[in-house]
């Protein structure tokens, strides 16, 4: 007997023999719950154990760009629980991002048996693709758009110069004793003695040895502005922006719906084209203010392509909905 096709196997769908009382859904949906709360307490735990690494990942933008500056490479404290907390921030929202497939699975087995066959289709359809717009966005924004922001202000906050400008040079007789150096390593002495001092160039800092432990000795760049940069402020900042770009790497599928739906017709949306770049521009060049070049082609292209495959995807699903009518 040959397999029977999607419109045969849509008109042969009983949605009566999926039919639940009251409890049984409550029943089920208590168990999903469960599973889904299992999950993410078991990835949370994880994430926590590892929550020291996680937190020095986050960082890792802003610690090199200081590096790259000549500056201490170390964020500021100002209350006793900041570090504390900022780890187990971090730690629950990664654990919320790795649990997600596990618990959308358990939602998707709550919710699908009550579903039209051509509804599940667009759910199983859609919600991989929504889930991988998410992390290309919140990836895009560390190994990209994070960086090149975190050192434009930088370089900005270093570029202001001390209102004195000119410096007085002294110059030495041939009998006063040398003026004290540090010694410059690439990396940090083997065998330390109380009371040296070393600069590491590889990890830009300033070390003293003292009382059988080194030392990490604070400094700053010689202009008007001492930067100190606390922790949970930068970490505010980044997940900010990394909820801000995932988010906005969901507009293919907004757009789509807007088009499936009725909302805006397929020629409207091509039509405005001129108008939504130059928005994307405007927004583009708010979020990288200092590198045009920048604010072009690595924040407007993305949106713009995200733009149109929203139409392709809005094209595709009226070509395959008008052929299923026909």
């Amino acid at each position: 007997m040959p397999a029977p096709d999607s419109n045969e196997s849509d008109s042969l769908f009983d949605p009566d023999s999926f039919r639940m009382s009251i409890g049984e859904h409550l029943e089920e949906l208590r168990w999903r719950l469960i599973l889904s709360l299992v999950g993410f307490v078991v990835i949370a735990a994880i994430c926590l154990w590892f929550g020291k690494d996680i937190l020095s990942i986050f960082s890792a933008p802003l610690v090199h760009t200081l590096q790259q500056y000549d500056l201490s490479p170390q964020l500021h404290s100002d209350e006793l629980p900041d570090v504390f907390m900022s780890t187990i921030e971090l730690a629950l929202i990664c654990a919320g991002l790795l649990s997600s497939p596990w618990v959308l699975y358990q939602l998707w087995q709550f919710i699908g048996a009550g579903l039209y066959p051509k509804e599940r289709k667009y759910i199983t359809k859609y919600v991989p693709l929504s889930v991988g717009l998410l992390v290309t966005g919140m990836l895009f924004v560390y190994f990209l758009v994070l960086p090149w922001t975190v050192q434009f202000f930088i370089s900005f906050a270093t570029d202001v110069r001390l209102p004195t400008a000119r410096t007085s040079l002294v110059t030495t007789k041939p009998t006063d004793p040398p003026p004290s150096r540090i010694d410059e390593i690439a990396g940090d002495p083997a065998a330390p003695v109380s009371g040296q001092l070393w600069f590491n160039t590889e990890q830009r800092q300033l070390k003293v040895f003292i009382g059988g432990h080194q030392k990490v000795i604070p400094f700053s760049s010689d202009n008007l502005i001492a930067t100190e940069y606390n922790l949970p402020e930068y970490i505010d900042l980044v997940i900010g922006m990394l909820i801000t770009f995932g988010l906005s790497f969901q507009m293919p599928l907004v757009v789509m719906a807007l088009a499936r739906v009725g909302i805006v017709s397929i020629e409207s949306l091509r039509s405005f084209r001129r108008y939504v770049y130059f928005f994307m521009a405007v927004i583009a060049a708010a979020i990288t203010p200092g590198d045009v070049i920048t604010a072009t082609v690595a924040l407007m292209v993305p949106l713009c392509l995200l733009y149109e495959l929203g139409i392709w995807l809005a094209v595709v699903g009226e070509r395959k909905a008008r052929q299923a009518a026909d």
